[in-house]
């Protein structure tokens, strides 16, 4: 290493944005990191007290700053000062128009920041702009479902998503575990009985309760919470339309639109007596029979716990399971729900017409798309779960000429900026973006940091895990392998894979050929070369950086790991950690495994699918 000089020094300081010398003992130093994480202001940090030439860099900062104390702090290659007068800078709120000049901007309008859009996204980016001391408002306003549903504060995943979905599922995984109790020596019975409308209150007990939680939260963290539907007129003007139709115009120097999706609803007779899961989570009655069409990951999981809680249900798949999903691992949970949970499947079918008789019951006409005959059924539920659609119309960005896909989806950069200078968007109405709960909190916190903070920090969209809540849950991260061969190639990759047969299913005696994992890696993987717009499955699309023209072959990193078995998504959340961190086959191989517990033949995979080896499973 050259001895440090001058020339070195300023070098460091001119290049990154705010350096910070300091010492780790010293209290006046940690005042200032303190300062600065707290506007979430990146810093490169020289501990001199730690530093082999602390010493020196000590002399030449005196030589360059005349300061011979620390902390001694640059920004933007300037000279701040030490720890009073950096405190002082970020008490007048001058520290963080140096970092970020457009941080602090001054303006006439109502609000420096008004959210369209109460979901999960919308709060996180809406609290986080106000603890930056910004003036905030959201705008929720639900419009009532086809069928008259409507909720409270917090946006699909808490009311009419996750929250409601991943409860009925446990309801669902309880009655199972009723069963297997008996096997374990406890005096369960055969026929346990569940009672609908207790479990539909209790949820929505705990739901309402998280509403209130929100307005709440919005209330102490100072954001003004506006029950109206928001509409823009320009770049900088909302009109706002209570449930009463009383209207009102609000202004602000930027709108984040946060407006989410609603689930869509196929053209054919008979549509309005069908319900779709805005429904069906606080369906007051039993479903009793029901009809499910549709095979995303919605449809195959509101079918899996109704199985479960012992309703007759049946899917009516129009072609494959989970697309966009590895297609090996939806099967295999697509499968189970026909013939380990007892639904019924058809496919490939698709609906005729719904028709509505004397007697309360729904006739089905469907087309079977292979023979082309019409049949038809009787039911008393027919939930719709063919996709959805994202809330982008008649919310005025026609007005501002704000870009759209086709698909009514909006075109942002990896700022999540439109084309149109101070509106934003996030969340599940983004193209090609991942329509997760926590990908929109995640990239709401982040923008409010970049907006209002000194954050430049993007929100990435590699490795982001996720899981199929069926009786067979399924979990996955990065690459589903129709993904992997398509870009890489099928002679640059390898599978390995594996069965294995959870040991708190022997005794209760499940299939011990279900349950199975996959990791997907490169078989020859240049140094440097790393996607960096990654994908949940359902979205194919990778850019690939490489400016090295070093064709070392390096230990390739994982690309993509699947599970599927109990509690998959606790399993999968450590193993998106380490792939987030570059985790590679080797090192998957030298990790121990906690034993007795299924995440650990994920260490243990030495079969590929190129060897032919046929699997058998694995338990102890």
């Amino acid at each position: 290493m050259p001895p440090i000089s001058r020339a070195i020094v300023e070098q460091l300081i001119h290049s990154n944005r705010t350096v910070v010398f300091s010492k780790t003992w010293c209290p006046f130093c940690n005042k200032v990191k303190a300062a600065l994480d707290a506007k979430f202001i990146p810093y490169h940090k020289v501990e001199l007290d730690k530093h082999p030439e602390g010493e020196a860099y000590q002399k030449l900062l005196i030589e360059i700053s005349g300061q011979k104390t620390v902390p001694n702090v640059f920004i933007n290659g300037a000279h701040i000062g030490g720890c009073d007068d950096t405190l002082k800078l970020d008490q007048s709120g001058e520290l963080l128009q140096l970092v970020n000049p457009t941080a602090n901007v001054e303006h006439n309008f109502d609000y420096d920041l008004v959210v369209i859009g109460g979901g999960s996204g919308g709060l996180a980016a809406s609290k986080e702009a106000a603890s930056l001391g910004k003036k905030v408002a959201v705008l929720d306003f639900v419009k009532p479902s086809p069928a008259g549903s409507t909720w409270g504060l917090g946006g699909t995943c808490v009311n009419v998503g996750c929250i409601p979905k991943k409860l009925m599922h446990q309801a669902g995984l309880l009655g199972e575990a009723l069963q297997d109790a008996n096997k374990y020596g406890w005096q369960v019975g055969d026929r346990p009985k569940h009672d609908w409308g207790q479990m539909v209150q209790a949820i929505q007990d705990y739901i309402g309760g998280l509403n209130w939680g929100y307005k709440v939260e919005l209330r102490d963290k100072s954001v003004k919470y506006i029950n109206a539907y928001g509409y823009i007129q320009d770049k900088n003007t909302i009109k706002t339309t209570n449930k009463r139709g009383k209207e009102e115009i609000i202004t602000a120097d930027k709108i984040l639109v946060a407006t989410g999706e609603r689930p869509r609803y196929p053209s054919i007779p008979g549509v309005e007596h069908c319900i779709s899961s805005d429904d069906l989570f606080s369906l007051p009655n039993a479903p009793g029979k029901t009809l499910v069409i549709g095979a995303s990951y919605v449809a195959l999981e509101c079918a899996g716990f109704l199985t479960s809680l012992g309703y007759d249900t049946t899917v009516m798949v129009r072609s494959i399971f989970l697309r966009g999903f590895d297609q090996q691992c939806a099967n295999i949970i697509g499968n189970h729900l026909e013939k380990g949970a007892g639904a019924k499947i058809i496919r490939p079918s698709v609906p005729e017409k719904v028709e509505k008789l004397d007697s309360g019951k729904l006739r089905v006409t469907m087309k079977h798309q292979e023979s082309g005959e019409l049949t038809t059924d009787e039911f008393d539920t027919v939930l719709l779960a063919i996709g959805r659609e994202p809330c982008t119309s008649e919310i005025g960005l026609d007005n501002v000429n704000v870009e759209l896909a086709k698909n009514g989806k909006v075109i942002v950069n990896d700022k999540e900026e439109t084309n149109v200078e101070g509106v934003y968007a996030i969340g599940d109405i983004l193209l090609n973006r991942l329509e997760l709960t926590p990908v929109a909190i995640q990239a709401g916190r982040y923008l409010a940091r970049r907006l209002f903070g000194g954050a430049n920090e993007l929100m990435d969209y590699v490795n982001v895990p996720t899981t199929v809540f069926t009786p067979l849950e399924y979990s996955a991260c990065g690459y589903s392998e129709e993904a992997a061969l398509e870009k890489f190639g099928e002679h640059s990759i390898e599978v390995y894979h594996r069965k294995f047969w959870p040991l708190e299913w022997t005794i209760a005696g499940h299939d011990p050929q279900l349950c199975y994992m996959k990791c997907i890696t490169r078989r020859d993987q240049p140094d440097g070369e790393e996607p960096v717009i990654g994908t949940q499955p359902g979205f194919d699309i990778f850019k690939i950086i490489s400016n090295s023209q070093d064709k070392k072959k390096s230990n390739p990193k994982l690309k993509g790991m699947h599970y599927v078995g109990p509690n998959a998504g606790e399993v999968m959340q450590g193993f998106a950690s380490a792939m987030k961190s570059g985790m590679t086959k080797k090192i998957l191989d030298n990790t121990v495994g906690i034993h007795p517990v299924n995440a650990e033949w994920m260490t243990d995979m030495s079969v590929t699918k190129r060897s032919g080896v046929e699997l058998q499973q694995s338990g102890c």
